[in-house]
């Protein structure tokens, strides 16, 4: 197995990366701005980390679970 290269871009779902909104809105397939308005909304689980939002992936996923209940 290659190693990643540290410019290589990372997984999504890699195990202890925190996702951007951007990355959400990828991983979502939606534009970022439906994702700020669902954070706003219905709590896409963000948490602030100084003045930038990131997500955890295995809270999305939960969060998108529930969405579906």
């Amino acid at each position: 197995m290659t190693p990643l290269s540290k410019d290589a871009p990372q997984p999504l779902t890699r195990a202890g990366r925190l996702m951007t909104p951007a990355d959400v809105a990828e991983y979502l397939g939606k534009p970022t701005s439906w994702v700020y308005s669902q954070w706003r909304g219905t709590g896409i689980p963000f948490r602030k980390v100084g003045n930038q939002l990131r997500c955890r992936p295995g809270d999305l996923d939960n969060w998108f679970d529930q969405q579906a209940a």
